[in-house]
């Protein structure tokens, strides 16, 4: 299938629109929606929260008569089912719009090409595929939901440059500058959840909210604490928004005082004290988190990596040096063979302030 370079730039100025909801439509996929009839933008969309509706419809709406004999470019196949809102694929058809170009096919099987089948059962010609891995790069959350069943799980961290994440005693504020962690912010914004240990609750008694950018919901915010020994005046139980706590002690007496300063605790056990880390990442995706980020100490982000549950690594450097004997990045066991390395595929560098900003993917 073949696409012009005018199809690109009205699928790449899509694109563009959907990134407007990159903080906003969880648990909804971001989707940006472009009108044109001959040649000319006749209306524009994209999705900006979570029930109110969709890309399709602010473009139709803004497009009225001139959406009919008009093409659509969607960076996501249309909906064909009631959910929140009235199917998409419908309100297309309706409007008498004569092609659709997705960027890619909906990995939700309630969708899964049946938007689609229904347009062109309508007579509407459909292409599929055009700038569908910037369209993926958009949505890593929703499609790893909707295909694996747990949410995309990416790893802060933040170090010196020789690998370091806290001095021996604990002290680690600040490693970055103030760049990185306005960095950090916009992070925590387009996540559905914030992962942490309870090492780092009751070391650092940290909030895990986000500051100073506007946006209408905090991210859930999920603490693992094996033998439930987190404090029950922890700040971030204070906080706006929902906190779980996730342990293998099953213990109603130490559980009590958390669940009376509002949080959830539940019990998912692997044996040994130990979190069945996997286990919780299938009950996020219940939850609908679709991007998961793991703010932790080396034991936590060990473990997950561990797990193989760990999707993207996003490491800020500083320009310091902290010596050997302060805190490492992850602890896991000691590799026997070379062959036995973690593989890691860096995606992008570049600098944050004074630091540098390093995202590398995992099971590449």
């Amino acid at each position: 299938m073949s696409f012009s370079g005018d199809d690109a730039r009205h699928m790449a100025r899509a694109l563009v629109l959907a990134a407007r909801g990159l903080y906003t439509t969880d648990p909804n996929p971001r989707v940006g929606c472009v009108l044109v009839k001959d040649g000319q933008v006749v209306g524009e969309g994209w999705h900006e929260r979570a029930g109110e509706p969709h890309a399709e419809v602010h473009a139709l709406r803004a497009a009225g008569a001139a959406a009919r004999a008009a093409t659509a470019y969607v960076t996501l196949e249309p909906c064909c089912h009631h959910g929140r809102t009235p199917p998409c694929s419908r309100a297309l058809i309706e409007a008498g719009v004569a092609r659709v170009v997705a960027a890619m096919p909906d990995p939700n099987p309630r969708v899964a090409r049946q938007g689609v089948a229904e347009l062109e059962r309508a007579g509407i010609r459909v292409e599929i595929g055009l700038l569908a891995a910037e369209a993926e790069r958009l949505n890593p959350g929703f499609i790893s939901r909707m295909t694996r069943g747990r949410p995309y799980v990416r790893v802060k961290l933040a170090a010196s440059l020789d690998g370091r994440t806290a001095l021996a005693s604990g002290e680690s504020k600040w490693i970055t500058g103030e760049a990185a962690r306005a960095d950090v912010q916009r992070l925590r914004a387009r996540s559905s959840a914030i992962l942490t240990g309870v090492g780092t609750v009751l070391a650092d008694d940290p909030s895990l909210t986000v500051r100073d950018i506007e946006i209408k919901r905090q991210p859930l915010r999920v603490v693992v604490d094996g033998n439930l020994s987190m404090r029950a005046d922890a700040r971030l139980l204070r906080l706006p928004g929902k906190t779980l706590v996730v342990t293998a002690a099953d213990d109603a007496d130490y559980a009590e005082p958390l669940l009376e300063a509002g949080a959830e605790v539940m019990v998912l056990a692997a044996g040994a004290g130990r979190v069945d880390l996997p286990l919780l990442m299938q009950d996020l995706a219940v939850r609908e988190v679709n991007e998961l980020l793991v703010e932790a100490g080396a034991t936590v982000c060990g473990a997950l990596l561990e797990a193989g549950v760990v999707d993207e690594l996003v490491l800020y450097l500083a320009p310091h040096l902290l010596g050997s004997s302060a805190r490492g990045l992850f602890n896991i066991p000691a590799l026997e063979s070379m062959a036995d390395r973690v593989a890691l595929d860096i995606v992008d560098v570049r600098a944050v302030g004074k630091d540098w900003r390093i995202t590398a993917k995992i099971g590449f």
